[in-house]
């Protein structure tokens, strides 16, 4: 009965309109400034940047050594098998698709080295942490 009272005496004190007003078009407004904010587009190019996939100079050259050629499906293919790896929390994943071994820096998306299908035969792949098969 207190506790009931209380809440009538003091509630007398609260004006009617109290949060009633126009708080979310400054609100909405604040969003959007930070959204087109300098810090915002910065961010949303160093994502773009990581998620496309980069070459090692030694993958080039091994891909050129051991004559594997890359498609532009297969291209998409690995990207996406490495946004699948970030995902999972991988850092050195071996990508494989089928004929070809790929050794890929996760947090880089910088493919390392590559194999060909005779060359993974009897082979042990070390320093990774996960696996994609394609």
């Amino acid at each position: 009965m207190e506790d009931l009272q209380f809440k009538k005496n003091y509630s007398a004190l609260i004006h009617p309109g109290y949060g009633v007003g126009t708080t979310m078009p400054q609100v909405q407004k604040k969003q959007e400034n930070q959204e087109n904010s300098e810090f915002a587009q910065l961010l949303r190019q160093s994502l773009a940047q990581n998620t496309k996939l980069n070459f090692s100079k030694h993958a080039i050259q091994r891909m050129e050594s051991r004559s594997i050629s890359l498609s532009p499906e297969l291209v998409t293919q690995i990207s996406g098998a490495v946004e699948q790896a970030r995902a999972k929390g991988v850092r050195d994943a071996l990508i494989l698709d089928g004929t070809t071994a790929f050794i890929v820096n996760v947090p880089s998306s910088t493919v390392v080295t590559t194999m060909n299908g005779g060359e993974m035969t009897g082979n042990v792949f070390t320093n990774i942490d996960g696996a994609v098969i394609l």
